[in-house]
């Protein structure tokens, strides 16, 4: 059985579908083709990617789009207009690699408005023969969700940790066992509903349907972090332009989440504010010289910057740019950690941090890390694709919008294979492989439709 982390349910997994990929490249056989949209506060990523139906396990990636991105603050919609575009381009760009018509995405979410707690919840087991089935676990996860809430915040995720079973605690899977109480303990993620619906809003205004909103610190672990890491104990601290997103994990369950409102973005500002110079100009210093650490620069090299309006170049040492950097990045760190230690996992972490996102890419800033953290610490790199464009995206700046795609392949028990690409050739379709796309678009679960119930219930 595998778990639903959206929406609390254990399902069987579905055989892929035998109908065809419509638009996608005659090279590939037919499988599965989902689209990953990152909407950043600094860019906006859109990844394609297929599975082939002869490499069930091996995911091929399309496409790639990304663009700067507008209309957002720590990673919150604060203008529609300018976040459909940024969509709208990200989402051409994928469209002319790939060579397909997306229709349909897999859409992170993040901010600082993102909460999340444990819960508890407790079901009876009815079945004549005391055994535990599916209907009993789907139950339970249900009761686990009533919770109370403020109005203006709704459930994300509600993720088992583990289930207790007659009092006995410590199992995972209970499917087949035999009891009479069933117990969970769960991690319960939530976030503001407005937040929610402007995202909603923004890609259905883009001219897209939304399959699913994952929460970004989750999504990224599918990418970077593997089963043996969260086995023993792993941080996940993913540092992107408005957000600095933490996942904690240990035997292989998520133990804790959290959203910081600093993150890359502060870095950037406090060159511009700190050198007053514009702003892609402190962006572009940041990428191609910046440094965690004033005592790693070996060899001072000089700077040039360019004049503003006609006004000579100026020189800057590079330790000076590494002064401004230093300080914030410590912030930023220092944060993470000290959500990390509330977790109340800091002394269990085996695998130490792992650091993602495109502020983890400045120099020397695994090793400032590790000062902070007193633990070991890695860059991690996404993975799980072995065709196509894997070198287009191995970088962390990718880790979240890979990690949605893989979520998706997960934890999608029953959405058909080419449901997120267009079917403006489904007039090219026999009368069976249509019949095979109808049914398979009935049986998809109605994500926009239990997004609408949550708005119409405020």
């Amino acid at each position: 059985m595998a778990y639903n982390e959206q929406n609390g349910n254990y399902q069987k997994p579905s055989p892929l579908s035998s109908a065809p990929m419509i638009g996608v490249p005659g090279n590939l056989e037919p499988g599965k083709v989902i689209v990953g949209l990152d909407i950043g506060t600094t860019k906006v990523c859109a990844i394609v990617a297929a599975i082939s139906m002869n490499e069930p396990h091996t995911m091929t990636i399309l496409g790639v789009g990304t663009v700067p991105a507008e209309g957002l603050s720590r990673g919150v919609v604060t203008n529609i207009e300018k976040t459909v575009r940024s969509i709208e381009r990200a989402v051409s760009e994928a469209e002319a690699q790939s060579g397909v018509k997306i229709r349909e995405v897999v859409v992170g979410i993040a901010g600082d408005h993102i909460q999340s707690f444990q819960s508890r919840g407790v079901v009876t087991i009815s079945n004549p023969d005391r055994q535990i089935g599916t209907e009993d676990i789907n139950r339970l996860i249900e009761d686990t969700r009533r919770v109370h809430l403020p109005n203006d915040r709704k459930i994300l995720h509600v993720i088992p940790q583990e289930f207790i079973v007659d009092g006995q605690d410590g199992i995972y899977e209970p499917i087949g066992m035999s009891g009479v109480r069933l117990e969970a303990s769960v991690h319960i993620i939530n976030g503001l509903v407005t937040a929610v619906q402007n995202i909603y809003n923004c890609v259905e205004r883009a001219g897209l349907r939304v399959h699913d909103i994952v929460l970004e610190p989750l999504a990224s672990s599918y990418a970077v972090l593997d089963d043996e890491e969260k086995e023993v104990g792993v941080a996940l601290v993913d540092i992107g332009g408005g957000t600095t997103d933490i996942a904690v994990f240990e035997e292989r369950t998520i133990r804790h989440t959290a959203v910081i409102g600093i993150a890359g973005q502060k870095v950037t500002d406090d060159i511009r504010k700190g050198l007053q110079i514009l702003g892609d100009q402190a962006e572009r210093l940041k990428r191609e010289y910046g440094c965690s650490v004033v005592s790693h620069i070996l060899r001072d090299e000089i700077i040039q910057l360019p004049g503003l309006s006609g006004r000579k170049p100026r020189q800057i040492e590079r330790s000076l740019l590494a002064r401004i950097i230093q300080p914030r990045m410590e912030e930023i760190l220092e944060f993470s950690f000290k959500e990390i230690k509330r977790s109340g996992f800091a002394r269990n972490l085996g695998a130490g941090v792992v650091l993602t996102g495109g502020g983890s890419m400045i120099n020397s800033t695994r090793e400032l890390a590790e000062a902070i953290f007193d633990m070991p610490v890695k860059i991690g790199m996404p993975m799980g694709f072995g065709a196509g464009l894997v070198k287009e995206i191995e970088s962390p700046v990718y880790a979240t919008a890979v990690g949605l795609v893989l979520y998706a392949f997960k934890n999608t028990a029953s959405n058909t294979l080419h449901s997120f690409i267009d079917d403006q050739e489904e007039e090219t379709m026999s009368d069976e492989e249509r019949e095979i796309v109808e049914e398979s678009e009935r049986k998809k679960p109605n994500v926009m439709g239990r997004m609408k119930e949550w708005f119409e219930h405020l």
